[in-house]
């Protein structure tokens, strides 16, 4: 059986601008399965690239599948981005997820910077618990969080370190959810595990980023190289032969 995850080709139906570093995508696609799983992460493959960037889902429904993509100064996903993408086709991978609330959790809370903001959204609608959200986010989203979560706005001076170090904890049983850059992720597993001595099943804490990867893309993209080579029963050596021709 194969262990490689599906892949869906999707085409970029609407984009839309929702701060200076959110942009909304629309992706429209057949048989994409949801997994139910609130902060689900799938692949993105843009055009002219193969290498894989991941995004939570902030919303599926009817064969579109909606992401809220982080855009930098510079980045593979990000120049595309920017630009007009509307009718592109790109490549989404199969979903997984990570988020398990306990069955007897009273209470939520769900700390981020802004890549893990419409994972904290998505949470914070669809669960049914007292919810508490530290959001680390420069742009203007007043609207973006659900009306109904207690919201505190945190500038990027402040250590997410720091104030997780500092929460004040609900009484009772409750699940704590947590990303953002995977150093400082690290730091508060840790914290969590040794300081705060939580069960491993009431937390669950996800590095998204890395402020060291300064990942380029390649100028010509081997893997519809590599594929098609394959379907026409060619070798390895010939198929990389054939990629070194398209590079030159």
């Amino acid at each position: 059986m194969s262990t490689r995850a599906r892949q869906f080709d999707a085409v970029v139906r609407r984009r839309e601008q929702l701060s200076a570093h959110l942009v909304r995508l629309t992706l429209g696609l057949d048989g994409f399965v949801s997994t139910g799983i609130l902060d689900e992460w799938v692949g993105l493959v843009v055009p002219g690239q193969f290498q894989v960037r991941y995004y939570t889902v902030r919303s599926c429904a009817e064969s579109e599948l909606v992401l809220d993509v982080v855009v930098h100064e510079v980045g593979l996903v990000t120049e595309w981005a920017s630009g007009d993408v509307v009718g592109d086709t790109v490549v989404v991978t199969e979903p997984k997820g990570s988020f398990a609330l306990p069955d007897d959790a009273a209470w939520l809370m769900l700390v981020g910077d802004l890549t893990a903001l419409p994972a904290m959204a998505r949470i914070a609608e669809t669960v049914d618990l007292p919810t508490r959200i530290w959001a680390q986010v420069a742009d203007d989203l007043p609207d973006y969080l659900p009306a109904g979560a207690d919201v505190t706005w945190l500038d990027d001076s402040v250590s997410l370190a720091e104030v997780v170090a500092g929460l004040d904890w609900p009484d009772g049983p409750g699940y704590f959810w947590m990303a953002g850059e995977s150093a400082d992720m690290r730091a508060i597993r840790k914290h969590l595990m040794r300081d705060r001595t939580l069960a491993a099943s009431s937390y669950d804490v996800m590095g998204y980023w890395r402020h060291a990867a300064q990942r380029q893309p390649r100028a010509v993209d081997p893997g519809p190289i590599y594929r098609q080579g394959k379907a026409q029963g060619l070798s390895d050596e010939e198929i990389w032969a054939k990629y070194d021709e398209a590079r030159s």
